[in-house]
């Protein structure tokens, strides 16, 4: 019996607590994934964040507005897709 699949993941690089794949959960959004990697570093640029999305085989480039996410704005806080990467610079 399978317990789990852990093919749905997101990636995170840059200046966060833990570099590299996470599994995704089902409506994880962008500050879920920051948290489970650890969160942003001292030296993260916070106002630089973007999210890789590649999309009928386009490579997207979505900036995140990271400090209107933290304040609770919905619209900010991206939902994930998966193998979406979150470039924290």
């Amino acid at each position: 019996m399978v317990g789990a699949i852990n093919s749905k993941v997101v990636y995170l690089l840059g200046e966060v607590g833990k570099k590299g794949s996470i599994p995704m959960t089902s409506g994880m959004t962008l500050l879920d994934a920051i948290a489970s990697a650890g969160g942003l570093t001292d030296f993260a640029n916070a106002k630089k964040i973007y999210i890789l999305r590649d999309e009928a085989g386009k490579h997207e480039r979505i900036p995140v507005h990271y400090k209107e996410a933290l304040k609770g704005n919905s619209q900010f806080n991206l939902v994930l897709e998966p193998g979406d990467t979150i470039v924290v610079p």
